[in-house]
């Protein structure tokens, strides 16, 4: 007699069979969903990707390719691992959908019933989240050299609002991703950004935005656009200028950048206040990062009790080439740790905001932790230098950096001016005991901020 507690198990435990005990695997029944559900909207034209994955045809062309991609799972490329909170549009495919492709590949890749394949996904416009409410361009490009020290330069337009309006995406469209190591966006509610000019290429030059800027989100290579959750968005202040903070990494090949870039608005202001934190603060600014060469495992960590229910939103991470690992947990007062975020295999050509299909709770005392590994040796692939150097931070590609950051709100309205001054003085206090430990840290902090 078969044990009931058996039977149970094998209705949970999902079962992979091998690629040569699968059923016959076609394009149109089994392929083209998994292609067009996780593909297609970076691959195709206009988009980073370097080849169209539209149709059969297209497919056809990589299968092979795509196969061992998937087999490696360095496409699709979604760092983050499952952890206790599940995410909105995951791209990660299930072993079973990988030993599909695979069977499909050795069986010579037959198309099938053509009338039985889902149609080929459509974009609006071009735009990944449709037509934008507002599109703006660059009005001239900037001409990055061939080689040469990193450059930061701050672009600012004009947008010409009468009213305030809210954000709730951004989308981009660099011409010249090679050299686009990330770019960050602000407003300048004052208006007089686009003023500002310095030397003959547009724009000036340096770290900081200018005065009191709104901070707006950012990109980077690997990131896709996303809608903020229903009901929430970013104040864009009525006569702002719109600020492109990019950071371009020299490759070798002079190139010219010239955005395009989608704003995307709310129909009305949010009742709730997006918020966000980072551990370590300032993406490690006043953690003393300082990596000696052929060290395996570099570790910066920092913890932040909450002073007020909140719930989370989202969740992401930066850093340069050499970081290996990054991780953010939530410690909730009873005791339970709930991971937020894991990447385990960290690579800068792949980063992405990572959104909570719901948001996620966490009550007032609970501790979030973050921590960034980085591993400086030769054996890592990715490390610019060989043999090794030391590491510190700073703002060019091959210096470091490191952070995981959090987006939520409050539970409660009253509370957003709680949190903001406890985040606040939480980095404060951070940057006090780093210039007290270090005289000189404060020349470098007035050095970045004179930029």
């Amino acid at each position: 007699m078969k044990s009931p507690f058996l039977a149970s198990c094998l209705l949970i435990v999902p079962v992979v069979l091998p690629a040569e005990t699968l059923p016959s695997v076609t394009w149109s029944k089994q392929i083209a969903p998994i292609v067009y559900n996780n593909c297609s909207s970076c691959h195709r034209p206009g988009e980073a990707a370097p080849f169209s994955l539209l149709s059969y045809q297209d497919t056809v062309k990589k299968a092979k390719l795509i196969a061992a991609v998937t087999a490696s799972h360095y496409m699709p490329p979604w760092k983050a691992e499952a952890t206790s909170y599940s995410f909105k549009d995951e791209r990660r495919l299930t072993e079973a959908q990988i030993a599909m492709i695979g069977a499909w590949v050795k069986a010579g890749m037959p198309e099938g019933n053509e009338s039985e394949a889902p149609a080929p996904p459509k974009f609006a416009s071009g735009w990944m989240l449709g037509p934008p409410d507002m599109v703006v361009e660059v009005p001239a490009a900037y001409h990055v050299p061939a080689d040469g020290a990193d450059i930061y330069r701050n672009i600012a337009l004009p947008l010409g609002l009468t009213e305030d309006k809210w954000l709730t995406a951004i989308d981009m469209k660099p011409t010249a991703r090679t050299v686009v190591h990330h770019v960050l966006y602000f407003a300048d509610p004052s208006g007089r950004a686009h003023t500002r000019k310095d030397g003959d290429e547009p724009g000036f030059p340096g770290m900081t935005a200018g005065n009191a800027p709104v901070q707006l989100g950012g990109w980077a290579l690997g990131a896709q656009p996303h809608m903020q959750p229903e009901g929430l968005a970013l104040r864009l202040p009525k006569g702002s200028d719109f600020i492109i903070q990019y950071h371009f990494h020299p490759t070798g090949k002079a190139e010219s950048e010239k955005a395009v870039i989608g704003l995307y608005f709310a129909k009305e202001a949010p009742k709730r206040t997006l918020l966000s934190m980072q551990l370590p603060p300032t993406y490690s600014l006043f953690s003393g990062l300082d990596i000696p060469p052929n060290t395996k495992d570099y570790v910066l960590k920092d913890s932040y009790v909450l002073p007020a229910d909140l719930d989370a939103v989202s969740v992401g991470a930066h850093a340069h080439y050499i970081a290996k690992e990054m991780k953010m947990t939530a410690t909730l007062p009873n005791g339970d740790v709930q991971t937020l975020l894991w990447i385990k295999d960290w690579d800068f050509a792949w980063q992405d905001r990572y959104y909570f299909d719901h948001f996620v709770s966490l009550p007032k005392g609970t501790r979030i932790d973050g921590e960034v590994h980085w591993d400086n040796t030769a054996e890592n692939p990715r490390n610019p230098s060989n043999p090794p150097i030391r590491v510190e931070w700073g703002e060019q590609s091959k210096d470091e950096m490191g952070t995981v950051g959090l987006m939520f709100v409050p539970h409660d309205e009253a509370d957003v001016k709680l949190l903001r001054n406890d985040i606040a003085k939480h980095q404060n206090d951070m940057a006090m005991q780093r210039m007290k430990s270090d005289p000189a840290f404060s020349k470098k902090i007035a050095a970045l901020l004179a930029q």
